[in-house]
């Protein structure tokens, strides 16, 4: 018995199972990746509360009551509109007082930060008000003391790095400090201005909890503060390749950065307003170079600069330069002395 063969029309579609599949997975991605974001805003603004919230030691105890409403919330949901216009009152909720919050130069600081430098250049001459020169009794217990300093540019031929460490080989603290010559050297420190009683939290730096400071001191102070009284940091010491018109142009980029901070206060950010990204965002666009991950973990600074060649020492491997960079001994025993900076300075390759 003869059968007709089907028509075209009447033939299993075979392309549409794989679409069909296929739309399925990217649909089920593309929820993913939403509900990703969401959770992630919502953690966000669980720290907001806790880091920025005005209700000083409630603030945990606040962001734990509005985690879990806007959970309840969402899960009582029916519908997906429903479910967005709940999670957008939630987040409204939080971001609302945050945008508000802004940055002062008026708090009750703690005594490390209570004073901006002020940097005046007049030609030649650079005056330097609230130099700060602190000493220290044993214990590391600060005494405070801030002077005025005056420096020549005619005078200023380099720039020496400073990197401090106190745990991770990723995270640490640079101390760019500016060679004048027999008119000494000039150190800056780019921190969080911290408020009496405050103490440095990373998470909290992701937040509005501290405003930036750039301090301007003296080396004995910022570098003998951190390797003789702090148990378990080290700091290590690299010449910059950096001629005297080039470090004119870096010290002017901080000094107009001052002038900045102190007309408009600016919160700390760990991410993009840290230690190292704001010396880097002060400088010209076009020298900026490609934003480098080692910029932000930035205890491999060293190594950003070995491969791009702005190390003094040439020819010599970094291990080695990181070696006898490594000051803490020299600045233990040179302690006090007046001739600190030029002692720890003895024997590092570059100098």
């Amino acid at each position: 018995m003869e059968t007709s063969s089907p028509r075209t029309g009447d033939q299993p579609d075979a392309v549409a199972p794989a679409i069909s599949t296929g739309a399925v997975f990217f649909r089920r991605l593309g929820k993913v990746l939403l509900y990703g974001i969401g959770l992630l805003g919502l953690v966000w603004a669980f720290g907001a509360i806790v880091f920025d919230g005005v209700f000083g030691k409630g603030n945990f105890a606040v962001a734990v009551v509005w985690a879990v409403l806007a959970l309840a919330g969402l899960w009582r949901a029916k519908s997906g509109w429903r479910r967005l216009l709940v999670y957008g009152l939630a987040m409204t909720l939080v971001l609302a007082p945050w945008l508000m919050k802004r940055p002062s130069n008026d708090r009750d600081w703690a005594v490390e930060y209570s004073r901006i430098p002020v940097v005046d250049v007049a030609g030649d001459i650079v005056t330097v008000g609230n130099f700060r020169n602190f000493d220290y009794r044993e214990g590391g217990e600060m005494i405070p003391r801030w002077e005025t300093r005056v420096f020549h540019l005619s005078k200023l031929k380099g720039v020496d790095l400073f990197l401090n460490y106190w745990g991770s080989e990723y995270i640490a603290h640079p101390i760019f400090s500016f060679d004048f010559g027999d008119d000494g050297q000039m150190a800056f420190s780019v921190e969080t201005r911290r408020e009496k009683g405050e103490t440095f939290s990373t998470f909290g730096g992701l937040y509005k909890l501290y405003e930036l400071i750039y301090l301007v001191g003296d080396e004995r102070d910022f570098v003998r503060g951190r390797t003789n009284y702090r148990p378990d940091e080290d700091c290590y010491l690299y010449r910059l390749d950096i001629g005297p018109e080039k470090a004119r142009q870096r010290f002017l980029e901080y000094v107009e950065s001052l002038r900045k901070l102190h007309d408009h206060p600016r919160f700390y950010n760990v991410i993009n307003a840290n230690c190292t990204t704001a010396v880097r965002s002060q400088i010209a666009a076009t020298e900026q170079g490609k934003l480098d991950w080692r910029l932000v973990l930035n205890g491999k600074l060293d190594e950003y600069l070995d491969a791009r060649g702005l190390l003094a020492a040439k020819g010599v491997p970094l291990a080695e330069l990181k070696e006898k960079g490594h000051v803490d001994a020299a600045a233990r025993k040179a302690d006090a002395d007046p001739g600190f900076s030029k002692r720890i300075r003895e024997g590092v390759p570059g100098f």
